[in-house]
């Protein structure tokens, strides 16, 4: 079945009365559907009823929605031979010609901004602040495709733009780009953000994107050459997507290195892009006006924005669905029979379920977070009592209801896993699998010799009670995840204890706050993550031991669970040179084996992106492999 047949067959599905809005809204997200497209088939539906009595909602008895799981083919996506579905799109009539005369744009952001600088970001909120100022090279598109930004073509071998062997790839840029202070881009400010990641002592979180780069050469004002120390496989990686927000080097050359954190650019940026940051709260909100000078015309539609950060889900899906504050709200954490009854209280915006990059899941803690070094705890140099022992993390996986927690939880936004890395589709391990089993869990800790020896319920190993202190992001969901995790492991001989911390300090980039993620001073953590790119070799580096997060570098190494592996490490260095697919299928089906079989980190549910969007809210889309913000350029309203 084409996309274009299956649009056809949701439509009549819905006109029908056999699919109710939820239903509707996540299988329009795994087909990948625009936002007018969703909201235009929710109108149809509201026509044909002429005010008869809504689709009967679906019960636990209900035959489940049929999900793309480990043996599904991928949802056929539209490429440039495909016939096109009958969508507005960014050529449609109905988007507007001129810059301007948008008025105001509101978006939700229950995850405040910390910093406004993309290198030095802790987390989705601060990549995504960083998208209404900054601009890459490129985009990348659902299907891998790059998307020109800053640069106005793609490189390629067959332009000998990119070496055959992959040692090298030539970047033409576009030649009409000015910062917001009037100053040319060009390529100087394309090295220089090499530079200014590169430096150790910046202790830039997107250091890992980078590292694989030797040389950054100017060819001329508008051309370089990246040079790379051996064969990659993801050239196409630095200076795209995410994390490959280009800097003003004449704005941050005197802050490079250990200066980086201290530049007052970092909370008054000078970008490139469609909108100019007026005023920064950090923690708060961001205001921002349309950039009079930016380089494509006709843009930005909207005259100022507002991203607004606070709160939590349930507040920002209300504003857009139920009483219109806001235009657009992000990564909807609601429970699904939350979601329902706002989709029933409210019309003015609707659920955007998208193909998402991310996996929530649980982190074992191999330092040990109640020994303190020099000053600071989970530092490295120290070994976790009872979570090294692979039998203990072992019954933990055992004790996990994946299932339960995406369905009751995450409605639309989930399903249960068993693989770290879920996208791309040739990543996932087919031979993983989960399971839940108390009993067998309970088993695992006999074995390990965990016993409770006063009969307090509590089990105690090598003279330690397995208390394990359980921390997250305050997010309705996530509570009654931990809810269900704690109940299940205390069952079995574990003292659980939750703690939940305020998004803004969990992700945040605060080295001397000893709540955020990266420091991670707890037994077991959770949240959620992806990777950025179709080739996710920076993303696996969350397991390598040269990227463990400690004191020494801020908190600001990817590997946040201070696991060490050399096994690991073998397998993510050979996939920063391996040219051969099917070598890199076999290496990532392999990093996801040895991720789950060591417990290293427990995957629960892989997540499709989930917004609120305003009715009339028009030009954007969303995708696994950018921020949300990436094209905010193109927005429009209706």
């Amino acid at each position: 079945m084409t996309r274009f047949d299956s649009l056809d067959a949701l439509q009549a599905d819905l006109l029908a009365g056999r699919l109710t809005r939820r239903t509707l809204l996540k299988r329009a997200g795994i087909l990948g559907l625009s936002a007018p497209i969703i909201a235009s088939l929710l109108a149809a539906c509201e026509d044909d009823d002429d005010d008869e009595d809504p689709a009967v909602e679906p019960d636990d008895d209900d035959e489940p929605v049929e999900e793309p799981d480990d043996d599904d083919e991928p949802v056929d996506e539209p490429d440039d031979d495909d016939e096109p579905v009958d969508e507005p799109d960014d050529d449609d009539d109905e988007a507007p010609s001129e810059a301007g005369g948008g008025g105001r744009l509101d978006l939700l952001w229950w995850q405040a901004v910390d910093i406004l600088n993309p290198h030095l970001a802790q987390g989705t909120k601060d990549n995504d602040g960083s998208h209404l100022v900054y601009e890459a090279l490129a985009s990348i598109d659902d299907d891998g495709t790059l998307l020109p930004r800053l640069a106005p073509e793609i490189p390629s071998i067959e332009a000998g733009t990119v070496d055959e062997d992959g040692f090298w790839v030539e970047w033409t840029l576009r030649d009409d780009v000015l910062w917001h202070d009037g100053e040319q881009f060009t390529a100087e400010d394309v090295r220089f953000t090499w530079e200014f990641v590169a430096e150790e002592a910046t202790t830039a979180t997107s250091f890992a994107t980078y590292e694989a780069i030797e040389d950054v050469e100017i060819i001329d004002d508008f051309t370089v050459r990246v040079h790379f120390r051996d064969q990659n496989p993801a050239w196409f990686v630095p200076f795209v997507g995410e994390q490959g927000l280009i800097l003003p080097e004449h704005l941050f050359r005197d802050y490079i290195g250990a200066e980086a954190r201290n530049a007052p650019y970092n909370m008054e940026p000078i970008g490139t892009g469609p909108f100019r940051v007026t005023e920064f709260r950090p923690a708060d909100t961001v205001f921002l006006e349309r950039n009079e000078n930016y380089w494509d015309p006709g843009k930005p539609f909207f005259d100022t924005v507002e991203m607004i950060g606070g709160g939590d889900a349930t507040g920002a899906a209300r504003a857009v669905i139920v009483t219109g504050e806001a235009d657009w709200a992000w990564n909807i954490q609601v429970e699904a029979d939350v979601l329902d009854a706002l989709e029933e209280q409210g019309d003015e915006g609707f659920v955007n379920a998208y193909p998402g990059p991310n996996c929530e899941r649980l982190m074992i803690n191999f330092a040990d977070p109640w020994t303190e070094v020099d000053g600071a705890r989970s530092e490295p140099s120290t070994e976790h009592p009872f979570l090294t022992n692979p039998l203990i993390r072992q019954a933990i996986t055992l004790s996990i209801q994946r299932d339960v927690i995406a369905d009751q939880l995450y409605g639309p936004g989930g399903v249960d896993t068993a693989n770290n890395a879920n996208v791309p589709e040739w990543v996932i391990n087919p031979d993983l699998t989960w399971s839940f089993d108390l009993d067998s869990a309970a088993a695992l800790l006999d074995e390990a010799g965990a016993m409770d020896e006063d009969g307090d319920g509590v089990r105690e190993y090598d003279g330690t009670e397995l208390f394990m202190l359980y921390q997250t992001s305050i997010n309705s969901i996530r509570q009654s995840n931990q809810e269900i995790v704690k109940d299940d492991l205390d069952s079995i001989g574990f003292d659980v204890e939750l703690k939940a911390v305020d998004a803004a300090v969990f992700f945040s980039s605060d080295a001397g706050n000893p709540d955020t993620y990266g420091h991670f001073y707890s037994d077991i953590q959770m949240y959620t993550n992806g990777p950025s790119n179709p080739y996710p070799v920076n993303w696996a580096q969350r397991f390598a031991s040269w990227e463990i997060a400690e004191q020494a570098n801020a908190w600001s190494g990817v590997n946040i669970t201070r696991y060490n592996n050399p096994e690991m490490d073998d397998v993510i260095n050979a996939m920063a040179t391996a040219m051969d697919p099917d070598e890199q299928e076999s290496l990532f089906q392999e990093l996801n084996r040895i991720s789950v079989e060591d417990f290293a980190e427990i995957p629960i549910v892989y997540r499709t992106g989930v917004a609120t969007v305003s009715n009339d809210l028009a030009g954007y889309k969303a995708g696994p492999w950018r921020s949300d913000l990436w094209d905010i350029g193109d927005w429009y309203r209706e």
